[in-house]
């Protein structure tokens, strides 16, 4: 009988989740837009996902008392009876686990391509890294065809390595920052643009994506509902705090202009100041490991989740078939293919805004959720989650359409895709029940 995980392999496994690529990937597109203030971009985004994780945990331990549990798709089944509008979030999860891989592998290019100083191809002259990107998600369908996975001794190694590496990083930023007098509040910067540090929160949303991928698999936890909510209560505010001292040290030893013209590379720049190569290196070898290791963890979850989908028939079977063992072949192909489309041709900044818009609805949606089912069991905390989401999501595509409106464009372009597509599949025959058991295969 395969072991159980425990608190402290639920709190690794949701902790490698949020930082694993996001710390890496996701600050520079925050600093751009936030400046010296990113810090308190991630302080307010972290207060938002807070609520958000007690949505979750509320509604599943109401869930659990109907023998019923899960994430997103399975609450609305639960909750609202409405399999066609449970087929719609997970779609959008869908859309934002994609997003998200191509975000993890978009910045393992650009590290990896820093470090042995590769920027363009040998004898082919292409640049390093969307080739690099490309490499790495094919790299990782192989290996899930394979059946090759981490182990949770692994994870654990992992996730404590990340750790260590991000509290040198702060404690030698802040003794660096401080005897040069450069450690930067951004206070004067709040006060010419107090609109900043929340739209660089609704951007940096995507950075706290990962600690819900423990509501979909309960059978592998011990005591499920206890466990999954102290590990939430832990991972988000740590994970929250490491991105607060990251944020502020990175915008206080390095230039705005030198974070907008590489925000791929912006801790490993930080790192370069206080420390020199050495600390670039390492940077970004970490960068590398926790980027690669977020690809290899999201494309097997993704899989599992498309596939769980299909079973309850909020799929189409030949997109995820459901008559395979384990992870089926071309689900891993269309998963994989559509993220390296948005790697390859995206931009760092359009492919975080992407991923981050697709959690911002369903995590607002799940706060709506849990504030309708509130009882004595849930207080009145997912409102802070919901009225965040609101706000979030209104500032996020007003940005948008001023200033990158072709990303506006390919948003707009993929949600009416999404409607009709997802209109035209459930105008079938009434969907089966029995969508409560989704997420947790």
């Amino acid at each position: 009988m395969t072991e159980r995980l425990g608190l402290t392999e639920a709190v690794s496994f949701a902790l490698g989740g949020i930082i694993g690529g996001g710390i890496f990937a996701v600050l520079g597109v925050v600093a751009r837009v936030a400046g010296p203030t990113a810090w308190v971009a991630y302080l307010v985004a972290g207060i938002v996902v807070m609520a958000t994780g007690y949505s979750y945990v509320k509604l599943n331990e109401l869930a659990s008392a109907t023998e019923a549990s899960g994430g997103a798709v399975a609450f609305i089944e639960v909750y609202l009876h409405r399999p066609t509008l449970a087929g719609m979030v997970g779609w959008t999860l869908l859309v934002g686990y994609i997003g998200t891989m191509a975000m993890y592998a978009y910045a393992f290019g650009a590290y990896f391509g820093a470090i042995f100083d590769i920027t363009r191809l040998p004898f082919l002259g292409l640049p390093s890294r969307p080739v690099l990107s490309f490499l790495v998600i094919v790299g990782f369908i192989g290996l899930n065809l394979l059946g090759v996975h981490e182990s949770g001794v692994v994870e654990d190694l992992l996730v404590a390595l990340k750790l260590l590496i991000v509290l040198l990083f702060v404690l030698l930023g802040v003794w660096y920052g401080y005897a040069h007098g450069q450690l930067e509040f951004g206070v004067e910067q709040s006060l010419r643009s107090p609109d900043a540090p929340v739209l660089a929160a609704a951007v940096a949303f995507v950075s706290f994506e990962g600690w819900q991928l423990l509501f979909y698999d309960q059978e592998s936890i011990e005591n499920p509902v206890e466990t999954i909510r102290k590990a939430v209560y832990v991972s988000i505010p740590v994970s929250a705090l490491a991105y607060v001292f990251v944020a502020f040290v990175t915008l206080s030893v390095v230039e705005e202009r030198a974070v907008a013209e590489s925000p791929d590379l912006a801790l490993a720049l930080a790192a370069q100041q206080f420390s020199g190569k050495i600390g670039y290196v390492l940077i970004g070898i970490a960068a590398v490991a926790s980027t690669a290791s977020a690809i290899n963890a999201t494309l097997f979850s993704t899989a599992l989740f498309a596939k769980g989908m299909s079973t309850d028939d909020l799929l189409p079977d030949r997109l995820a078939p459901t008559r395979e063992t384990g992870v089926p072949t071309k689900t891993l192909l269309v998963i994989g293919g559509l993220t390296i489309l948005l790697t390859v041709y995206g931009s760092l900044t359009a492919i975080t805004e992407f991923a981050s818009l697709s959690f911002i609805v369903v995590f607002g949606a799940m706060n709506a959720l849990a504030y309708t089912q509130r009882d004595d069991l849930v207080s009145a905390i997912p409102l802070v989650g919901l009225v965040g989401t609101v706000v979030f999501l209104p500032i996020f595509l007003w940005h948008l359409y001023v200033e990158e409106f072709s990303v506006f464009c390919l948003v707009l372009a993929i949600a009416v895709t999404l409607v009709f597509l997802e209109g035209v599949y459930f105008e079938r025959d009434e969907l089966a029940t029995g969508v409560r058991s989704i997420e947790k295969r």
